[in-house]
């Protein structure tokens, strides 16, 4: 049995440790540890009572959103590098879970991730990225748990309301696609599936879903509910046998290591289903060993999963850097094992899926906390067994703070135990873990360092002229309201064959408070002094318009408030130049020969205190001051959820 003396929060101030032992048959094997603040404290683990609850891994979380947006154009061989220390098994964070975003083509967080539906008659199972992550965590742990939920939908769905319940069976339709879908074009079976990401559950939606997975053969699929609170779905579920029946797990968000009693009372899988949302610093780190341990010993919760899975996403969107790891350089191929990484392999390379925690699982006397997990099968973490003693136990260790001290995961010598009686004694100072196991399979992977950090370049160029691309979004595109794909046009031979488009042609229904314009950012936050040239296609007679932008200092949920220069033109003939996304700072205005079905070529320059604009190479406006803010990203967009093309994007900044 693995069982870990779990290292605490740095704010309580409390001994941590993650020890692993075990007993096989009716054997009580005795732990002591003996704490600096409490020497002499004994701690008894012991199956002879039965076992505890069945564990269910450790995870995380793509999306919720657009958090592993920059992943995809890491150049090799650092992408495969990242995802071997997120997925491949004794080698990094080795995880047992994947949970990914049903993209539902609005703002989730830090950013959007496309639909399969982004219309009625519309499927594509290759947009976004979701589907290449899981499979590549799939190659590297053909065992690892998937799971889908979907944050926000598409708007179609809501016939008019923001609101996804309003034909229940066009819903789960949707949804039951996306999991159809995973299975014949990526070959990926998905484990579980959840309702609606911290919004409101409908139960007959939940029965509906239910019955139409079952019709559709996929009585395998487990539903997780409600992705929300403890309650009201548990006592929903007490008195809802049906509903009751329905649901496999209850999954609840920020538990605090608690739970509630209508939720043990309903007998079913307790998880806490998104976790974590902290830098990953050492108090990050720190923060994530504590509840790994104590959902368990506090709450029953046998699965935890963090939000999120890889900070791949402009550090400058909202929680920036709140992931197991950093890798948001695809332009230099840098990237950052954080600490998080290592805190989760004290647990996941020593334990699987199906294995058991013993009921002897608690807090240590003097802060921090202990459980112990067994196979059942006589293996062990920290293994005994009653027919054989247990000669040695593998320790590995973690000590969190000043760097002249600091270790991750480090191997250190193993503990011998055969003229000990089975008990042994450990140290314990404040911010450390350790995991006591009779696996030898533990490893801490590594790789030569990869390249070292550089700011995003000054002169960057995209034509989006890529005849089959493998993603459908271009490098570096961060949407943030609607969806800017790849576009073939199939009328146009000329230079514009090839363009970016954005697809979206009415709101979605909203998990967050997504812009009235679409915008999708890119570029170094700290750009000041720039210029932007972009060839913009107007689709929408009359009503139709673009942008470009620099300078812009908001994204991701905070995206409707986002100040910078906007360069706009319409198709009635008009420009505005403002200093919001909203349009309500209006700095200039005037007559633009403009028109709907031409191609137009937009140029922005801001220098200092003041900007100028052109179309078509023809000077439009010019020295329009512009004061507030001082940097920010370089960004396009359109007036409305509305088509529009662009093409030959072209950024310098001066630094």
């Amino acid at each position: 049995m693995a069982e870990h003396l779990l290292q605490a929060s740095r704010q309580r101030q409390v001994k941590v440790m993650t020890a692993a032992a075990g007993s096989a048959g009716q054997a009580a094997v005795p732990l002591l540890l003996c704490a600096l603040l409490a020497p002499g404290s004994a701690y008894v683990l012991d199956d002879s009572d039965g076992l505890g609850r069945e564990f269910d891994g450790i995870g995380a979380i793509s999306g919720g959103g657009a958090t592993s947006r920059l992943l995809v154009n890491y150049p090799e061989p650092y992408r495969s590098q990242i995802l071997d220390y997120l997925f491949k098994p004794n080698f990094g964070a080795s995880l047992h879970i994947l949970k990914v975003e049903i993209g539902g083509d609005g703002q989730t967080t830090d950013g959007t991730e496309p639909s399969h539906m982004h219309y009625a008659l519309d499927e594509n199972y290759f947009r976004g990225y979701e589907w290449w992550l899981m499979k590549e965590a799939k190659k590297r742990n053909p065992k690892i748990t998937l799971m889908g939920l979907p944050w926000s939908f598409p708007g179609w769905l809501g016939k008019g309301f923001n609101w996804p319940y309003v034909n229940l069976q066009l819903t789960a339709y949707y949804v039951v696609s996306w999991i159809v879908g995973a299975k014949h074009y990526h070959d990926l079976d998905i484990d579980y599936i959840g309702i609606w990401n911290e919004r409101a559950f409908d139960i007959n939606y939940i029965k509906v879903l239910r019955r139409m997975l079952n019709y559709q053969g996929l009585q395998q699929v487990k539903i997780i509910a409600s992705d929300n609170l403890w309650e009201p779905i548990s006592a929903s579920m007490l008195v809802d046998s049906e509903l009751l029946r329905v649901i496999d797990v209850i999954g609840a968000h920020y538990p605090g290591t608690r739970t509630v009693k209508d939720a043990r009372l309903t007998e079913k899988k307790l998880w806490s289903s998104e976790d974590f949302s902290t830098l990953n610093s050492d108090v990050g780190a720190g923060c994530w060993g504590r509840i790994l341990n104590q959902n368990y010993i506090n709450g029953y919760m046998t699965a935890t999963i963090a939000w999120n899975l890889v900070a791949s996403y402009y550090e400058q969107l909202p929680y920036g850097r709140c992931g197991l790891m950093t890798a948001q350089e695809p332009w230099s191929g840098h990237y950052v094992v954080e600490a998080p990484i290592w805190i989760s392999a004290h647990t996941t390379q020593f334990t699987q899926p199906g294995w058991y925690y013993l009921k002897t699982v608690g807090h240590l006397e003097k802060g921090g906390s202990y459980v112990a997990l067994t196979d059942g099968l006589g293996n062990l973490t920290i293994i005994v067994e009653t027919m054989s003693e247990i000669p040695e136990l593998q320790v590995w260790y973690t000590k969190l703070g000043k760097p002249s001290e600091r270790f991750l995961f480090k191997q250190l010598d193993s503990l011998w135990l055969l003229d000990s009686g089975g008990s042994f004694t450990l140290e314990l100072q404040e911010d450390e873990l350790f995991t006591l196991t009779t696996l030898t399979t533990g490893s801490k992977g590594s790789y030569l360092l990869p390249p070292k950090s550089q700011p995003f370049p000054c002169v960057y160029k995209d034509d989006f002229n890529v005849d089959y691309p493998f993603f459908s979004e271009a490098p570096n595109f961060a949407d943030q309201t609607g969806v800017f794909e790849y576009f073939m046009n199939i009328e146009d031979p000329g230079e514009h064959r090839f363009t970016l488009r954005q697809v979206l042609n009415q709101r979605p229904i909203t998990w967050a408070a997504d812009a009235f314009n679409t915008i999708s950012i890119i570029g170094d936050y700290k750009w000041s002094n720039l210029t932007i040239k972009c060839d913009v296609y107007l689709e929408t007679p009359e009503k139709g318009g673009v942008f470009i932008a620099g300078r812009v200092n908001k994204g991701g949920i905070l995206i409707r408030s986002a100040r910078g220069v906007f360069f706009w033109i319409f198709a009635n003939g008009t420009y505005r130049v403002t200093g919001d996304l909203a349009g309500w700072i209006i700095y200039t205005s005037g007559h633009a020969d403009v028109t709907a079905k031409k191609w137009y070529t937009l140029t922005l320059t801001i220098n200092g205190g003041f900007s100028s604009g052109t179309l078509n190479g023809k000077p439009l406006w010019k020295n329009v001051s512009v004061n507030f803010p001082k940097n920010g990203w370089a960004a396009i967009g359109t007036h409305s959820f509305e088509f529009a093309q662009f093409d030959n994007f072209r950024v310098e900044a001066i630094h």
